[in-house]
């Protein structure tokens, strides 16, 4: 499958903690965007919120201009109840922690930063990113057969490791076969899911179909029953 790509969200308004943070993020993590105030971070991720772009992580100072850390991190979990943070401050402060303490935090720094300590920790936070990925996406697998799988996550359809490539239309066939897992799916009811008219023509829908079953005749799983419509049938391999 896929590679998992992880990303992290790094507010900082030091400009010497934010580089040097920014370098050691980066020597984990594929992917970091930085922001200088917490003003700016809520900004930038809400911006990637409504692209469907999450962050895995989000390490933030607390005392900041603009908008502190405490205020940005409210914004975030107005949109990403479970976000993950990490905290890094010149001080522990314990009013503060006590407004931490029901957040998903996973650790809090305290500058100046001990380099050890903060690799070891952001190793661990990307461990277990991976570690709930890897969940997820056993949970969203389907195994059709000894050779499909499907994730109902990305609504992509895999040939052992590599995506099988689709059309809009083809997958969207797929995506009601096994919205309809081992029930038949007739016709008309991808005419309506598909094209959104049950007055489409046959041979519109029959022409998609046989696309669909073109790209996975080394071990076909979608059965024709004639008079009635389609199926994938159940059991299936685990």
């Amino acid at each position: 499958m896929e590679a998992f790509n992880t990303r992290v969200l790094l507010v900082e308004d030091e400009e010497l903690a934010r580089k040097t943070l920014s370098f050691y993020l980066n020597t984990i993590f594929d992917e970091v965007v930085v922001a200088c105030d917490g003003e700016e971070g809520s900004q930038k991720f809400q911006e990637n919120h409504s692209l469907n772009k999450s962050f895995d992580l989000v390490l933030t100072d607390i005392k900041m201009p603009n908008k502190n850390g405490i205020e940005m991190i409210d914004d975030i979990l107005k949109l990403v109840s479970n976000q993950r943070f990490i905290i890094v401050s010149a001080h522990k402060n314990e009013d503060d922690l006590l407004k931490l303490i029901n957040l998903r935090v996973l650790g809090y720094f305290v500058k100046p930063l001990n380099i050890d300590n903060m690799m070891e920790m952001l190793q661990k936070a990307k461990d277990e990113v991976i570690a709930d990925r890897k969940i997820k996406v056993d949970e969203e697998l389907i195994t059709i057969n000894k050779t499909y799988t499907y994730n109902k996550s990305t609504n992509k359809l895999y040939n052992q490791e590599k995506i099988v490539k689709l059309s809009k239309k083809e997958a969207e066939i797929l995506s009601v076969l096994i919205d309809n897992f081992g029930e038949v799916v007739s016709v008309e009811t991808f005419k309506k899911h598909v094209w959104n008219d049950i007055n489409t023509n046959d041979s519109a829908f029959r022409t998609v179909m046989k696309r669909l079953k073109d790209k996975v005749k080394n071990d076909d799983f979608i059965i024709s029953h004639k008079g009635y419509g389609y199926i994938i049938e159940k059991p299936f391999i685990k």
